[in-house]
């Protein structure tokens, strides 16, 4: 694990901590000395992840929080603030990935996804943007770090929902860098392909499935960790440098 040390002022949130991407995030901005609010669902994978890092020698505390519920966010912003103050590091990476075909109609799917990788990235910008804004407005690094997909880009079968959300979600940090840019907030929109998380996991269609478990065989996934390597390096910038968009594959994966 590559450690970062000039993010030992940083004070962050990572959405999603509880597993994957969120996790491998929330540990390494931790060990490189940030202190890290976890935000996910599950409380008591979010505790005990902080109760590792903490016994490892970083900081770190645990919010439960539901990004599809607007109150709930805004509860663990007060909390976070409550614990460590002002904010100036917000990673987006809770997300679902619920692939069938659209014919099926699983509406049930397609809202859960959009209300997740899209209105819960909306939810948490706007519960963190006041202390993105004053931490950059005092001369300090501020970023917001948005987790895609190259589902942005490239179409897969029985994925259209899933990329249909992740391509809002990259116009949308372009969309957001013209309003934060300009006041020295940086947005990265970073897009990986096949990474080895607990996602595939979350598919109920058995041959999709299987589908996803033969594509990670074959052209050998990204690790959580080797993701979470790109957000740190991104945010560790010089804070006049702005890595914008950033896609990240398998050295296989065309």
């Amino acid at each position: 694990m590559t450690v970062f040390e000039n993010l030992t002022t940083r004070t962050a949130v990572v959405t999603g901590a509880a597993s994957g991407m969120g996790a491998a995030t929330a540990q390494l901005l931790a060990a490189s000395g940030a202190r890290v609010a976890l935000l996910a669902r599950r409380a008591d994978r979010i505790t005990g992840l902080a109760d590792k890092i903490v016994a490892d020698g970083g900081q770190a505390v645990a919010v439960a929080t539901d990004v599809t519920d607007g109150a709930a966010v805004a509860a663990a912003a007060d909390a976070v603030r409550r614990a460590y103050g002002r904010v100036d590091l917000v990673v987006n990476a809770a997300g679902v990935m619920l692939p069938n075909p659209v014919d099926h109609g699983r509406e049930d799917e397609w809202l859960r996804m959009l209300d997740t990788n899209v209105s819960g990235v909306l939810r948490v910008v706007r519960a963190f943007s006041a202390d993105l804004l004053a931490a950059a407005a005092a001369g300090q690094p501020a970023d917001l770090v948005n987790i895609s997909s190259i589902g942005a880009h490239v179409a897969f079968p029985n994925y259209a929902v899933y990329g249909a959300t992740k391509a809002a979600l990259t116009h949308l940090s372009t969309g957001l860098r013209t309003e934060f840019g300009p006041r020295d907030v940086r947005v990265t929109n970073i897009e990986p392909g096949l990474t080895d998380t607990e996602l595939g996991g979350h598919i109920d269609n058995a041959e999709l499935s299987a589908q996803l478990s033969s594509m990670l065989e074959v052209l050998g996934g990204l690790s959580a960790t080797e993701v979470a390597d790109v957000v740190a390096y991104a945010v560790s910038r010089p804070r006049h440098v702005n890595l914008r968009q950033i896609v990240v594959l398998p050295t296989r994966q065309a």
